[in-house]
């Protein structure tokens, strides 16, 4: 298959730090070309999506997000995606606005939902029925039961690239945003009475700075430098943040759509403590690679039972599910399905175009 997939303009693909989007985004192209696939990506200039092919229209990423800007960015793809010859056999977007040039252009398109539930896009989304709507989970696609999500895919990462942690560190781990909606004030929280060191890498974003100034601020100054907050961190010091954790803490305060982190900690073999909220209980297996639990107590009692969990085997069950070989063949069939459905709708078109000649 000739497959085109846009990624946003926000982030570089794969990104160096923050960007779970471009970081799954990269992960697929690279599994969909290792399957015979012949891949363009779509990002930023300075994106490096490996063996696949990279068209661009912004140099460098557009920050903060802007609408705008992702309107430009999708603009530039498909006018390209248009002009290709031979086409595209299918085109597989990451952002909402890209679906509004699929109707001038005949590729079979896909749309991964990346965040959660957000009523002011479902209206926008049914108005055009011929995409093939992919949830990151079956929690995400619960959520909007109004709209037709024919496809569940969860994340898959480069296995290989994830070396297994001892947790010899004996620190917890907290990463991601540093905002209210990740609970990243209830880690410390869950640290502290654990009696514990965190380790925090992460910023907060434009709308977390009140956040940041009434909950984090006196939360560090409070914690005698036992929570060490290492800002934004790339994949290689996140990876040791990580493996010498005793364990990961995901203590959201939202229904995250997926936690990319949670499989990034199992895949170097640290469990994860997570809040039952989001897709969790579809991500961690329950004894095996962490728990889920329902407040903060719960999460502490947690803490101090991890040592339970065989790293060894939590590694292996997060290989065997989180590994992006496996995600590329779900999309695979993603994708013939929708070349399939493109295929009857214009065979149903042609018949109806002839009924009406004959008349």
């Amino acid at each position: 298959m000739r497959i085109a997939l846009l990624s946003t303009c926000a982030v570089t693909v794969p990104p160096k730090g923050y960007g779970g989007t471009e970081l799954v985004v990269a992960e697929l192209a690279k599994a969909l070309g290792s399957l015979g696939h012949r891949v363009t990506v779509f990002a930023t200039g300075d994106s490096a999506p490996g063996q696949a092919e990279l068209r661009w229209h912004f140099p460098r990423p557009v920050w903060p997000p802007s609408d705008v800007a992702e309107l430009r960015h999708a603009a530039y793809a498909w006018q390209a995606i248009c002009a290709e010859d031979p086409p595209f056999d299918v085109v597989h977007v990451q952002q909402a606005p890209a679906i509004a040039f699929s109707a001038v252009c005949p590729a079979p398109t896909v749309l991964t939902l990346h965040h959660d539930r957000a009523d002011r896009l479902l209206d926008f989304y049914r108005d055009f029925p011929s995409v093939a709507y992919v949830a990151i989970s079956h929690r995400q696609a619960e959520l909007i039961p109004e709209l037709a999500v024919r496809h569940v895919v969860h994340h898959g990462l480069d296995v290989d690239s994830y070396a297994a942690g001892d947790g010899s560190g004996g620190w917890l781990a907290f990463v991601g945003r540093l905002s209210r909606q990740k609970g990243a004030h209830l880690a410390i929280d869950a640290a502290r009475a654990a009696g514990l060191d965190l380790r925090m890498g992460g910023q907060p974003h434009w709308e977390d700075e009140a956040y940041f100034e009434s909950e984090l601020r006196h939360r560090f100054a409070a914690a005698d430098g036992r929570v060490a907050w290492e800002g934004e961190v790339s994949l290689a010091p996140k990876l040791a943040l990580l493996r010498g954790a005793r364990a990961t803490l995901f203590p959201i305060d939202w229904e995250e759509p997926f936690g990319l982190v949670m499989i990034e900690s199992m895949l170097v073999g640290t469990p994860v403590i997570a809040f039952a909220r989001g897709a969790a209980r579809e991500v961690v297996d329950e004894g095996v690679t962490g728990f889920v639990v329902r407040d903060l107590p719960e999460m502490v009692d947690r803490i101090r039972r991890v040592g339970s969990i065989d790293r060894a085997r939590c590694r292996q069950r997060a290989r065997e599910r989180w590994n992006a070989q496996r995600m590329a063949r779900d999309y695979e069939r993603v994708y013939e399905a929708a070349m399939r459905t493109r295929r009857e709708v214009r065979t149903s078109g042609a018949r109806a175009r002839l009924a009406l000649d004959a008349r």
